[in-house]
């Protein structure tokens, strides 16, 4: 069993890879890397990162450990996700990929979000997914797929999609993201809990919802 996890994450692992460097949103790297560093004392600003000194960077500042372990997923939504981005993995800075594990409750959840700055691929090693994304205006075509382990699903950069895990059972994906630093924008999260809340009329009027239960979902949701 762990011989075939290791081979599905091996060769997801090298496609999100390959696929990143064909078509990677983040702008092209100009040097061999770009280790990124908050001292801006011994680096050069580069891709919204300060980038140190080649000569002073070692293996460390490519290596993240830890992706095999399960995430808590003690919380409403049942979901935990572990991301190796740039602020985590300083060698991912300029080179247009990151990752990141999901684990899921049983029926956990990854809500409609939108990754504004990149594509997502991921691969199920472990349950069952429920996965989609929705067109943009005026179609707002949804596209949805029911996912097991080995199986893959791509999200198309900047469109609403989410993950559900429909078993009983826990679920583990990894994912694969076009961007050293794709972004989150959670849907409900955003409209609901923007920080200051937005005017209850707006949004009673976009969602055709009473203004009390927009206030109801703003007291739930605001960030403030």
């Amino acid at each position: 069993m762990m011989k075939g996890i290791h081979s599905i994450l091996v060769v997801f692992t090298l496609f999100a890879f390959a696929c990143s460097l064909a078509s990677a949103f983040d702008p092209d790297p100009l040097q061999d890397f770009c280790v990124a560093i908050k001292d801006i004392k011994n680096g050069v600003f580069v891709n919204g990162k300060f980038c140190k000194d080649p000569k002073l960077a070692d293996a460390q500042d490519f290596f993240f450990p830890g992706l095999n372990k399960p995430g808590n997923t003690s919380n409403p939504l049942g979901l935990n996700v572990t991301v190796v981005d740039v602020d985590k993995l300083p060698g991912l800075n300029t080179l247009g990929i990151s990752l990141a594990r999901l684990d899921f409750a049983p029926y956990g959840l990854n809500p409609p979000h939108t990754h504004p700055r990149g594509t997502e691929i991921l691969v199920v090693v472990q349950g069952t997914l429920y996965v989609g994304f929705v067109t943009s205006n005026p179609d707002n075509r949804l596209f949805t797929k029911i996912l097991y382990p080995g199986d893959v699903f791509v999200f198309p950069i900047g469109l609403i999609h989410f993950q559900f895990n429909t078993g009983k059972t826990e679920a583990l994906a990894f994912s694969g993201l076009s961007s050293q630093n794709a972004g989150l924008i959670t849907i409900a999260k955003a409209v609901f809990g923007s920080n200051p809340p937005i005017n209850p009329d707006v949004l009673a009027k976009a969602f055709q919802l009473d203004k009390d239960l927009v206030k109801d979902l703003q007291s739930q949701l605001w960030s403030g």
